[in-house]
């Protein structure tokens, strides 16, 4: 079997591009004659990738019941297999995750995985994690999305009803670009404004040492005021 063959992980937060990026590495490789299979789990559009960009392709679609090994091996018999590109890799589960660390060492086939890092909570996916831990090469990418401070984006807020959360179900589907209060959306949010709307919900402060001593940011905390409006 061939040694050549790799496990690559390419991260970002929501709206760097990992779909449509996915998109274009399955044109390549099919555009060359090569057998490319594109999985995709929870996206927008059932049944395919499909980019904010507007641009989409037919996908299968991976269940928490797939055995992707065995969906490779089948296709390896059939009319062949030498690409794997994963869409929404993070909703993948960890045995998953080692399904398609063997699709590469065992088949010889090159595998893509796309996925966000971290969850609405600010922790790895469980699929991520894994991710990081067995792939050949990993990689940001360079798409950088913006919080509204116009900082650079590190976290994806989950937005229910127009406000913040951090419980709930890990997977649920939302778009950044949908920005009606009655649904669930997301925004992308710098570390700093990702904590803030937790800090109020706690009733903290954030105390920033400087050369001059310590400054204090002062947070709302809408918990307070409104206790202080009932008195």
């Amino acid at each position: 079997m061939s040694r050549g063959s790799k496990l690559k992980f390419f991260f970002g937060t929501m709206g760097s591009g990992k779909s449509t990026q996915a998109l274009q590495i399955h044109h390549n490789l099919t555009t060359r004659g090569l057998q490319v299979l594109l999985v995709s789990q929870l996206d927008r559009e059932e049944g395919r990738v499909s980019s904010r960009l507007g641009v989409s392709a037919a996908a299968q679609i991976v269940t928490p019941d797939s055995d992707l090994l065995s969906i490779a091996r089948a296709f390896v018999m059939g009319e062949g297999l030498d690409a794997i590109v994963c869409d929404e890799a993070q909703f993948y589960s960890p045995e998953q995750i080692e399904q398609l660390a063997q699709v590469v060492d065992l088949l010889s086939v090159d595998v893509f995985a796309f996925g966000l890092l971290t969850s609405f909570q600010g922790e790895l996916f469980p699929g991520t994690a894994r991710l990081l831990e067995l792939a050949d090469e990993r990689s940001e990418l360079q798409v950088e999305a913006r919080c509204y401070c116009g900082n650079r984006a590190t976290h994806n807020a989950r937005l229910v009803d127009g406000r913040q959360v951090y419980a709930g179900a890990l997977k649920v589907v939302g778009d950044t670009a949908d920005r009606s209060e009655d649904s669930t959306t997301y925004e992308l949010r710098c570390r700093l404004h990702w904590h803030q709307e937790l800090w109020a919900q706690q009733g903290r402060q954030l105390q920033l040492p400087t050369d001059h001593g310590a400054d204090v940011i002062e947070l709302k905390v809408k918990a307070v005021e409104n206790e202080k409006a009932d008195q």
